[in-house]
């Protein structure tokens, strides 16, 4: 298949598929879904009187979804199959209603995978590989997915803070649900989120496991599998395999060290808005014996009427524990274990790093610009496997992972008709494009990546949501380059 057949096609279709498009009066009920794959609800259950009335006056929300990605390469060969991935299923949530300042919330989800490739080609999927588990897929061929997705209790008893244990989304600076396939990424651990502080926002987590999105059981946060970890096929895939996974991590090297291969990711976020039209962050996290980073930043809007302009810093400081040691500098683990050979790291085996990065955001009405800018220092890559992007609202496009080090990335974006609602009643539209300048002595290669997004809400039908994303990449390297199409349909109730 062409790549630039298939690049005209799915934008003619898309193109095809807005334009017939219009808006109806009526909104969504119960929940509606945003541009970054967030559930917004706009129904809560309410306090009751009484332990029964907590399950009675409880809410379900429903999802009926359906997600496709097709990835067509430039050329094809044993490590690259054009192939396509299909996930169709759904989710079923409950929200109980609050007794005694304690509240619950359970979650299931489902999906159905569909894919041209064989249990044995498996490896070979790209971006839709999480619509099924490749690790039930390759050892059993089973193509369903049932997970008990969220399952946690709440506490409010405390002015203006909450205290959630048990399964649950965790939306941080690191950590994300980054829910576009067709199950969510979830932790199992305590969550405290308090705005005691004026105009300030302060969440702390303690997160015990990870269930990834393409996993029906949890696992460890920042340990890779491998054949003492599993006895089954492919174990790689049955412990933390996200594509940002530092694969030198792995379950035998971390237990050698002696170190915890169960040890906890333990992170904050903290926003203070105390100066007008000023934003600072900053977030941490730690994995006890192996590495911690630190990030802050600041973002300053300038108000001039219908526009407005906003300079934004973040700045990244990794700090390395023994993970350097464990699995050497480079995501890829290739570094782990070698003696005398750098790999074009200057320190081959140490994970002490950082990343420095600026943008300018304009927004005009129904207009947004972002012009951005980041460099991850020449030292070691940078590590935060928890769908979370250290490069997300600069240089981040869809499946792009600029974060190696000695990388150099610049993105302009714009988005048109988007909004906090969830609700888009004209086309929501994000149109990037992003060139990365990276250091081929480790292996990489100077990319150009164009990506375009569309999605709306249907006429008369505000609760059925559809998506078009698409994205090709322009790479040096030799039949490298490829086209990402993704369609997705959500009906919510």
């Amino acid at each position: 298949m062409n790549i630039k057949t298939n690049l005209r096609s799915a934008v003619a279709a898309a193109s095809l598929l807005f334009t017939s498009m219009a808006w109806g009066s009526t909104l969504p009920a119960k929940q509606a879904l945003k541009g970054n794959y967030q559930l917004i609800y706009s129904q809560s259950p309410q306090a009751v009187d009484n332990f029964s009335d907590m399950f009675k006056e409880g809410i379900f929300y429903g999802r009926l979804r359906s997600n496709t990605f097709i990835y067509t390469w430039e050329k094809e060969n044993a490590e690259q199959k054009d192939h396509y991935t299909s996930g169709l299923g759904g989710s079923l949530v409950y929200q109980s209603a609050i007794y005694n300042d304690f509240d619950f919330r359970g979650a299931l989800y489902y999906s159905h995978g569909f894919t041209n490739l064989s249990q044995d080609e498996a490896g070979l999927m790209k971006s839709g590989n999480e619509v099924l588990s490749r690790f039930d897929y390759s050892n059993t061929g089973s193509q369903d997915m049932g997970v008990l997705g969220q399952a946690y209790i709440r506490y409010s008893g405390i002015k203006d803070s909450d205290i959630t244990i048990g399964r649950q989304l965790v939306e941080t600076f690191y950590t994300a649900s980054n829910d576009t396939k067709m199950i969510p990424n979830t932790f199992d651990g305590v969550v405290v989120t308090t705005r005691a502080v004026p105009k300030t926002s302060i969440k702390l987590a303690y997160l015990a496991a990870e269930k990834l999105r393409g996993h029906t059981d949890g696992h460890s946060v920042l340990v890779y599998g491998d054949s003492n970890s599993s006895s089954s096929n492919d174990p790689q895939w049955d412990e933390n395999n996200d594509p940002a996974m530092h694969k030198g991590l792995s379950y035998t090297r971390i237990n050698e060290a002696g170190v915890d291969t169960k040890a906890p990711l333990i992170l904050g976020d903290i926003n203070n808005k105390s100066i007008e039209n000023l934003s600072l962050d900053a977030s941490f996290y730690v994995v006890p014996e192996l590495l911690s980073q630190l990030m802050v930043e600041g973002n300053y809007k300038i108000d001039m009427g219908d526009f407005s302009l906003t300079p934004g810093v973040r700045y990244i400081q990794q700090f390395d524990d023994k993970a350097g040691k464990i699995g050497g500098a480079s995501l890829s683990g290739k570094l782990a274990g070698l003696t005398g050979a750098s790999g074009g790291y200057k320190e081959a085996d140490s994970l002490d790093s950082g990343m420095i990065a600026a943008r300018l955001v304009g927004t005009y009405k129904i207009f947004k610009l972002n012009l951005g800018y980041s460099q991850i220092f020449d030292e070691a890559d940078l590590i935060t496997p928890w769908r979370g992007f250290p490069t997300a609202g600069y240089t981040r496009s869809m499946a792009r992972y600029n974060w190696v080090a000695n990388t150099k990335s610049y993105r302009a974006e714009l988005m048109i008709n988007n909004n906090k609602t969830g609700v888009y009643e004209d086309v929501m539209m994000q149109l990037s494009a992003l060139h990365t300048d990276a250091d081929e002595g480790k292996g990489q290669y100077d990319e150009n990546y164009y990506y375009a997004g569309f999605t709306q809400n249907l006429r008369m039908m505000p609760e059925l949501q559809w998506r078009f994303r698409i994205g090709y990449q322009d790479t040096k390297k030799v039949d490298a380059d490829g086209v990402d199409t993704r369609v997705e349909v959500n009906y919510l109730f």
